[in-house]
């Protein structure tokens, strides 16, 4: 069997993304029958069947079901190979970051500058984006490092855990689970979250006219809303009794609000903030910045309330970290100062 091109995994994963030999053509700007005729050479290349064809259908074989997960990775690895030349390339190299707004509980700052102080800083280009896109944005070639926030998608990334502590419920203070010191998850049945999920994982949304009848007691109209991900709209929408969302702790400390309640869910996994990084990385600029942000949350003291750290599972399942459990809750009227990570002197690349 010849090797396999680009192209014809390109072709291939358009027809096995979108079932239909159409509307594979239309994404990939071509005519239909070129593109039956590439999948049928495919198929005699490779030596198996991939796609069953009828008049009205198209579907995987279970060959094609494995083909289409390896020529997703290949056609990943190579858009970000073409990233990662380009970037190389420029006649003033930097090191980019992709993080999420308010993720780094007020320590990006001292990041920075602990990195400085490394000789192999480079200037530092920040990719915003929102959660969950981090990991992503390191394997398409997007990013060199970034800070994401358990759990999250490890495949071909490293990662040091940098932070950890107890998830918080975010709540209205006028709301009657305000006045508790402590919560589970449980609690929480049948609030939503802003992405219109419900908050205990699993349970059916509250009803419509329920959701409907909470909006026009607080004189709103009780029209369905796309998701929030902006954390200003998600705490208006918590003071407004709209909806209720989980935190971590370092974030609330950095958001004082009188209308709030912060109280700690004491049955959930706690938030571990990480560095991540491209397993196959071999930067030191990306090592340096590995080092200066476990220097940076390394010389900042604990909360009053942290306990001894306990071993636990990581969020990608490679690393452990430490976690506890929370002990009381309180209202957003204050900031603490966070938990410290460890230091390190090698953060696996080089």
């Amino acid at each position: 069997m010849s090797d396999l091109e680009v192209r014809q995994l390109r072709y291939f994963v358009a027809v096995a993304e979108e079932l239909h030999f159409g509307r594979a053509a239309e994404r990939l700007g071509m005519a239909q029958p070129p593109l039956s005729r590439a999948i049928r050479e495919l198929e005699r290349q490779v030596g198996v069947t991939l796609l069953e064809r009828t008049t009205r259908s198209v579907s995987l074989t279970p060959a094609g079901e494995v083909l289409l997960r390896d020529a997703q990775t290949v056609l990943e690895s190579v858009g970000a190979a073409a990233r990662r030349a380009r970037h190389a390339g420029r006649p003033e190299p930097r090191l980019r970051l992709a993080l999420k707004a308010d993720i780094d509980g007020g320590m990006l700052s001292a990041i920075l500058a602990a990195y400085q102080q490394e000789d192999a800083a480079l200037p530092v280009e920040l990719v915003w984006g929102g959660r969950g896109e981090q990991p992503q944005a390191l394997r398409d070639g997007l990013a060199d490092v970034a800070l994401v926030l358990s759990p999250f998608d490890g495949r071909g990334l490293d990662a040091e855990p940098l932070r950890t502590e107890p998830r918080m419920a975010v709540l209205a203070a006028d709301d009657p689970l305000a006045a508790r010191t402590t919560l589970e998850l449980a609690d929480l049945s049948g609030r939503l979250l802003p992405d219109g999920s419900p908050a205990v994982p699993g349970e059916t949304p509250p009803a419509i006219d329920g959701r409907r009848a909470l909006a026009e007691g607080r004189g709103l109209v009780a029209e369905p809303r796309p998701p929030v991900s902006d954390l200003t709209q998600v705490f208006r929408l918590v003071e407004l009794g709209c909806v209720v969302c989980l935190l971590p702790e370092w974030v609330t400390r950095v958001y004082p609000r009188a209308e709030l309640a912060y109280i700690p869910v004491v049955d959930v996994e706690p938030a571990v903030l990480s560095v991540a990084w491209p397993r196959d990385a071999r930067s030191p600029a990306t090592a340096a910045f590995v080092r200066a942000a476990q220097a940076a949350f390394g010389s900042v003291s604990a909360p009053p309330s942290a306990e001894a750290p306990a071993e636990r599972p990581p969020a990608d399942g490679r690393r452990a970290t430490d976690g506890r459990r929370a002990t009381g809750g309180r209202r957003a009227t204050g900031g603490r100062r966070a938990t410290g990570g460890r230091r390190a002197t090698d953060a696996g690349v080089s």
